[in-house]
């Protein structure tokens, strides 16, 4: 296969799986959400760090399990492919709702996923991901555990 082609290809399969990670959040989909990681992955975001998959899953479950739903946006996804490595980033706008929280309904989050990624058997697997906010909004009750 080209070169050019090869990569092109890549940066759609990184694409699609950025946005499998959104869906499979909004949907509540914790084995989908596992699919997206690799064996180990490492998730850093701006209260801390998560290793393993099974913390990544249990923190995601930890803020979207009691919400009314979620809706997680992605925006200008930029891709470098390496071989079988790649980097990526994109910006993301996470909508959350519960009905009836004290002090609102809604919490927006917005910022960047910046992440590190690795070509396995199985497709493309994020190996790290760094979350950062750019501006949140809303009442942050809402996604309180």
């Amino acid at each position: 296969m080209d070169t050019a082609l090869a990569e092109l290809i890549a940066k759609q399969e990184i694409a699609d799986l950025c946005a499998n990670y959104a869906y499979a959040l909004d949907r509540k989909d914790w084995a989908a959400l596992r699919e997206c990681f690799t064996d180990a992955p490492v998730f850093l975001h701006p209260g801390g760090r998560v290793d393993g998959i099974d913390g990544i899953v249990d923190r995601a479950r930890g803020a979207l399990d009691a919400l009314d739903a979620s809706q997680h946006l992605l925006g200008n996804i930029v891709v470098e492919v390496d071989g079988d490595t790649a980097q990526s980033v994109c910006y993301f706008q996470a909508q959350h709702l519960r009905a009836g929280a004290l002090g609102g309904d809604t919490y927006i989050i917005a910022g960047s996923y910046t992440d590190r990624l690795v070509r396995t058997p199985q497709g493309w697997r994020i190996s790290e991901r760094v979350q950062d906010y750019l501006w949140r909004d809303g009442n942050r009750a809402v996604v309180a555990r």
